[in-house]
């Protein structure tokens, strides 16, 4: 129930910033909104006129998967998927950073030192 109410709580902050949106368009209208909760989970969906579209379910147990896009201020459509379970809030989506690939030569270290454990007792 946390994490439902803190997502909530988080699209509600993005909604309401009275950010400048590409074209000068800082008011939007709803194009659809629907709201469906249950006693099994949730399932929520909301398009506005903008370009901004989030959809989001979630099961009994408190865990939420979902997705939002908007436009960028540079004219890129931004996707993020998540998940948000025991695990924690798992985004995903091409414009999130992501760790450089480790180097080749401290990856045989790695190997290396998994395949000769210490002998050593602590």
């Amino acid at each position: 129930m946390f994490k439902f109410l803190m997502i909530c709580a988080i699209v509600g902050l993005a909604a309401a910033y009275p950010g400048v949106l590409p074209g000068g368009d800082v008011h939007a209208d709803v194009v659809s909104r629907s709201e469906d909760v249950r006693p099994d989970g949730f399932e929520s969906k909301l398009e506005t006129t903008n370009g901004i579209s989030d959809q989001r379910s979630g099961d009994v147990h408190g865990n939420i998967k979902g997705s939002f896009s908007y436009i960028s201020p540079e004219g890129e459509h931004v996707v993020i998927n998540y998940i948000a379970d025991e695990n924690g809030f798992q985004p995903s989506g091409d414009v999130l950073p992501t760790p450089p690939p480790i180097p080749v030569e401290i990856q045989k270290a790695l190997d290396w030192i998994a395949g000769h454990p210490s002998l050593e007792k602590h």
